[in-house]
């Protein structure tokens, strides 16, 4: 069967993990930490804890964008100089394989160099370290920053470093030679091809359209959070970890740039799995945001001023990105405007590999609903009322729309799909089918269509048309179908029961476009969901 993207859509169920094996303390990465640590599975390699370093390095770029604000609150001109100090690097000419379409939203690469070139980052391990990584620099984790194309939505993306994934034909960073695709873990991608094979790899794998990069090093870490005045989080255990150079009490610690590098290092904490670390550096980002965008920060000149020089001096960014103030602005008054109602926080979804328990493959159905949804911004927020001339002559709910789903695409599947997210959503489907123009073409423009005679069919349509994008056209008279088929879907929804009792209404057609993009939900599936860190763990939690 073939993948999607790169990611078997076979059902995969690979034997119970052995108990105390790495994958075993993933599966578990969500419950209480036990009282002891378990046993660590093995990594097939050391690497002293730097993969909490990178997570976080990652994560703390946002807070070095976020400092962008201030042009927007004190005035750009006169932060000038401190934005020209920000490390330039362009992309474009090495990236070889064909890039997603532009949708207009601000999607950002977020990531953390290991790097020991630099007297502020040599104390952190050898260079000869890294000689086996073919390289002196490493990502163990890419974080994705999504900000919707009208600026009012915003979820950050984490793909674990342990993610098998097929890796495009990529430029070698040094010696710009082409390299065939492979399969590999996923931050092979920046070991040997750097930012631009990263870029590639995650739009081959997403579909989506990465904008610009962001990169901070170790030495930009700490500067970073002692700019900020350090950055409090919260225990359930103490820690005393010699490797990390930590020692902390349960409860509430303000960390320091070095202890805070110290606390991202943590491997004997809680199960000790990579999946609860990424949850535990999530809410640790969520509170840098906060704090960068604070108003004790920016209405302190002090502050204000260390902070921006210590962000621009320790990041490196596209030069397209470094260059436009207006979309540093962007990015840190999203941030801003966003941190009181919860950036989403997700993990994409994944599942062990069956080929090594020590590895992960992303979870092809719920991954496909995540990217999707970023690709066409079809996770909004309800509708608001419509003004009371706007208002329909019946009130109509989901609960009452009959709709017949045809596929006018081309592409197969496509009427399954839309059918079961409208079901999803509470709409009754009762019908699914094949619709083309009569020269045998796709349509273009979605279109929904009532019977004639139907006194409330445009009502009924307008409803079914507010949760669809593009909003289509409602028009009166049918079309007829090249075939038909009845909707029976995969497992009964929850939906299916609240429509037994619904009154009925005329049963639509909607005739899928090209132009369609998906259907708008107000939460997506479970699967999605439970890897997403909500806003109340992000502000009150103890990890």
């Amino acid at each position: 069967m073939s993948d999607y993207r790169g990611v078997s859509v076979e059902d995969r169920r690979s034997a119970p993990p052995q108990p105390g094996s790495r994958m075993a303390r993933r599966l578990a990465a969500s419950a209480p930490p036990p009282p002891k640590d378990p046993p660590r599975g093995h990594r097939g390699r050391d690497d002293g804890g730097g993969g909490g370093k990178m997570r976080v390095l990652a994560w703390i770029s946002v807070a070095a964008t976020a400092l962008m604000v201030v042009g927007s609150l004190t005035g750009y001109v006169a932060y000038r100089d401190a934005f020209g100090a920000i490390n330039k690097k362009d992309f474009k000419e090495d990236i070889i394989t064909p890039r997603p379409r532009d949708t207009g939203a601000l999607n950002v690469l977020l990531v953390g160099s290991d790097t020991r070139a630099g007297d502020g980052n040599a104390k952190y391990g050898a260079e000869t370290a890294r000689l086996a990584d073919g390289g002196g620099k490493r990502t163990d984790t890419i974080i994705l920053l999504h900000i919707s194309p009208n600026r009012d939505q915003a979820r950050l993306v984490s793909f674990p470093r342990d993610s098998m994934v097929e890796i495009p034909k990529c430029k070698n960073e040094t010696t710009k030679q082409e390299m065939p695709p492979h399969r590999d873990m996923i931050n092979a991608a920046y070991n040997h091809g750097g930012i631009a094979c990263t870029m590639s790899t995650l739009e081959t794998l997403t579909g989506i359209r990465i904008n610009h990069f962001v990169e901070v090093d170790f030495s930009g870490f700490k500067n970073i959070v002692d700019a900020l005045g350090g950055i409090e989080i919260c225990l359930q255990n103490g820690v005393d970890d010699k490797k990390a150079k930590l020692t902390l009490p349960p409860g509430k610690s303000l960390l320091d740039g070095e202890k805070a590098l110290g606390y991202v290092r943590l491997r004997n904490y809680g199960d000790g799995s990579d999946i609860q670390r990424i949850k535990r550096q999530q809410i640790f980002l969520s509170k840098v945001i906060a704090k960068a965008t604070s108003s004790d920060l920016l209405t302190d000149p002090v502050k204000l001023t260390g902070f921006i020089k210590a962000a621009a001096q320790s990041v490196t960014m596209d030069p397209d990105l470094a260059n436009d103030p207006q979309k540093l602005i962007d990015i840190a008054t999203s941030a801003k405007d966003l941190t009181a109602k919860g950036v989403k926080l997700t993990t994409v979804p994944w599942q062990p590999d069956p080929e090594d328990e020590n590895r992960v493959v992303w979870q092809p159905k719920a991954s496909a609903e995540l990217f999707n949804s970023i690709i066409n911004d079809t996770e909004l927020p309800e509708p608001e009322a419509s003004a009371a001339a706007d208002k329909p002559k019946v009130t109509v709910k989901p609960q009452q729309v009959r709709v017949q789903v045809l596929n006018a695409t081309g592409e197969p599947g496509k009427a399954r799909e839309v059918a079961d997210q409208l079901a999803q959503e509470g709409f009754q489907v009762t019908g699914l089918g094949n619709y083309a123009e009569a020269d045998g073409q796709p349509v273009g423009a979605t279109e929904i269509r009532f019977p004639k005679g139907a006194a409330t069919g445009s009502d009924h349509g307008d409803v079914l048309g507010k949760k669809l994008n593009p909003a289509p056209g409602v028009e009166a008279g049918k079309v007829k179908p090249t075939t038909t088929e009845p909707y029976v879907p995969e497992t009964a929804p929850t939906a299916a029961k609240k429509n037994a009792g619904a009154k009925k209404g005329p049963v639509l057609q909607l005739v899928i476009g090209t132009d369609f993009k998906g259907v708008k939900v107000t939460k997506l599936s479970e699967d999605v969901e439970k890897h997403t860190i909500t806003a109340s763990q992000q502000k009150n939690v103890c990890v």
